[in-house]
């Protein structure tokens, strides 16, 4: 949520110059198994809410986006791949929609904390953000499935171990972790000068 928040505003204060990405990287690539009972369903949620409460420390940041500890009996999510899948099925409607629902993914996770492994929370996520119902089921589509994973297999032969992983085109180097904005405002305007200089003065 942090480095959303900075690198969008980068994006607005370098509009026509910089252009957000995002691509796929996969915390759980495969679904944790299912709880055998409900005395484990308790445990494993207690543990999760244990784990959010480590979101404090990020979210105290001056410039941080919205965490709450996970307080709702959902979850905890089982696995990366839904979301991901719904998302790039949102890119398929448009950048607008990609954005749209991106935003509201991670606002339902780390504020409402929605289970977002959910297929139905995740098409309740869809409606409420008004986008064209029939366009839902591209979820389910194996081509964007592939996508996913070869995304997340490229993210980690360039280095990404977590999330966020921030890389510029043609850049190999990969910064993981939520950086201060001053760190991606000197590594863009590096790269633009230095894209500035291999262009030449202006005819």
């Amino acid at each position: 949520m942090n480095a959303d928040v900075r690198l969008r505003r980068l994006e607005r204060e370098y509009a026509g110059r910089i252009e957000l990405v995002w691509r796929a990287f996969l915390l759980r690539p495969r679904p944790r198994p299912a709880p055998e009972s409900r005395e484990e369903t308790a445990r494993a949620l207690e543990k999760f809410r244990a784990y959010t409460r480590s979101w404090e420390h990020v979210g105290a940041d001056e410039d941080a986006g919205e965490f709450r500890v996970w307080q709702t009996d959902a979850g905890p999510p089982s696995h990366s791949i839904p979301a991901h899948l719904v998302a790039k099925a949102a890119a398929r409607v448009g950048r607008e929609a990609f954005a749209k629902m991106h935003a509201r993914l991670l606002h339902a996770y780390f504020v409402e904390n929605r289970d977002t492994s959910d297929r139905d929370t995740l098409h309740a996520l869809w409606r409420e953000e008004g986008l064209p119902e029939p366009a839902f089921d591209a979820h389910r589509d194996p081509a964007i499935l592939r996508d996913v994973l070869r995304e997340h297999d490229e993210a980690v032969a360039f280095g990404a171990t977590g999330v966020p992983a921030v890389r510029l085109d043609g850049n190999a180097a990969v910064i993981v972790g939520a950086q201060p904005e001053a760190l991606y405002r000197r590594w863009i305007e590096r790269s633009l000068a230095r894209l500035d200089a291999a262009a030449g003065p202006p005819a």
